[in-house]
């Protein structure tokens, strides 16, 4: 822990690599700069000899942590990288506290600590990098307040001194970018597995479709020529089949591309294209058709029904037609197919004797979404479900 935050895992390590390696020639550009202030200072140091030494300890200790910062790669590196962090802050410390050994109060009291402001800057854009905006401010009080001990400069007016308000914005500035750079890579690490659960979820979609569905659609289209006992198998063929399609129409649908997004909604589309075959003809718009994300799985199960009604009532030989339009204030989704149409009745007869497949598969749904499903019998049996875009309220 640094400035009381987290320090940073193996998973932002190589979101914030970038910013270690530029913080590691940022802090020996310092290390040159403190040897330069070093040779313009050291003849009004009382030892100078010390002082030397102090800085030969200051330049030790830039190579040997830039190399430890560096390595993001090894396993160890999360822990390897906290400990060098808390030791910039230790070795910051006590060479501005040393200062008081080298210089007596009238140079040290208006003058720069030994490390200078700008080296001792490094321990501040570690903490900031590490551990995010807060830890980056904390290390920068942390610092700041050290160099007005050391300098003793309690009596003066403390933002006409640039070193607190520069330390304190480092430890923010980078903070912040660091944040925003481990936040990103997560984004893409999402977007990368997410895109591969797709294409995955699509393969196995595609030989499902070559296999299972086939083989059900056989079982169901010969169970019903033959007739007799194979006719309950052909039903139950026909069940599994419906059950089956609206499973893959799940899993083609997009995941919302982020848990904290304001709407989940998915494209309507890949729903209803994946009951396309021989004698379902599918018919989309070019643009995808967002909707809720509840009311793309409930449409897509009515239009299933309505397609298992015509295979189960009209024969395996009908063909239906899927019509998918969106007008801006509603989806309208149509299903017709080319049988004989539904007896005047049939529907009351069947509501009668208990069998409340169609108003509970397809209108109750509809319904239940805050749309409408209007049947036409006329010429071939015709579901059309109006959904609008905005839900009516008290609906669900």
């Amino acid at each position: 822990m640094v400035g009381g935050t987290r320090v940073e895992g193996p998973e932002g390590a190589g979101a914030t690599a970038p910013l270690w390696r530029a913080a590691q020639a940022f802090r020996l550009v310092t290390a040159l700069y403190a040897i330069g202030q070093e040779i313009a200072s050291v003849p009004h140091y009382r030892h100078p000899a010390l002082s030397w030494v102090l800085v030969g300890l200051l330049v030790l200790w830039s190579v040997v942590s830039a190399a430890l910062l560096s390595q993001w790669r090894i396993s160890t590196s999360p822990r390897v990288r906290t400990t060098v962090v808390i030791g910039d802050h230790l070795v910051v410390i006590a060479l501005m506290a040393a200062t008081r050994l080298v210089a007596d109060y009238a140079w040290f009291h208006g003058h720069q600590t030994v490390p200078t402001t700008l080296w001792a800057a490094n321990a501040v854009i570690s903490a900031a990098i590490a551990s995010g905006p807060v830890g980056g401010v904390a290390s920068g009080v942390l610092i700041s307040a050290v160099s007005i001990a050391v300098r003793a400069q309690w009596e003066l007016d403390l933002w006409s001194d640039a070193t607190a308000p520069m330390l304190v914005s480092v430890g923010l500035a980078l903070g912040l970018a660091a944040d925003t750079a481990r936040r990103a890579h997560r984004q893409l690490q999402r977007a990368a597995l997410l895109t591969a659960a797709s294409r995955e979820r699509e393969r196995l979609a595609r030989e499902v479709h070559d296999g299972v569905l086939q083989v059900l659609s056989y079982i169901k289209r010969r169970g019903s020529e033959i007739g007799g006992p194979t006719a309950e198998l052909a039903q139950r063929a026909a069940e599994q089949e419906v059950a089956l399609r609206i499973l893959l129409s799940e899993q083609s649908a997009p995941v919302p591309d982020l848990p904290d997004s304001p709407a989940a909604e998915q494209d309507l589309r890949p729903l209803l294209t994946t009951h396309a075959s021989t004698s379902v003809s599918v018919s989309t718009p070019a643009d995808p058709v967002p909707v809720a994300h509840d009311a793309a799985r409930e449409l897509a199960a009515a239009v299933a029904a309505a397609l298992s009604n015509t295979a189960l009532h009209v024969g395996p030989a009908a063909k239906a037609y899927v019509l998918l339009e969106d007008t801006g204030d509603e989806v309208i989704v149509s299903v017709r197919d080319d049988g004989p149409g539904i007896p005047e009745g049939r529907l009351a007869e069947a509501a009668a004797q208990g069998r409340m497949g169609v108003s509970r598969s397809i209108i109750g749904r509809v319904t239940a979404l805050g749309g409408t499903a209007d049947l036409r019998t006329d010429d071939g049996t015709e579901w059309e479900f109006h959904l609008p875009r905005h839900r009516p309220s008290g609906k669900g």
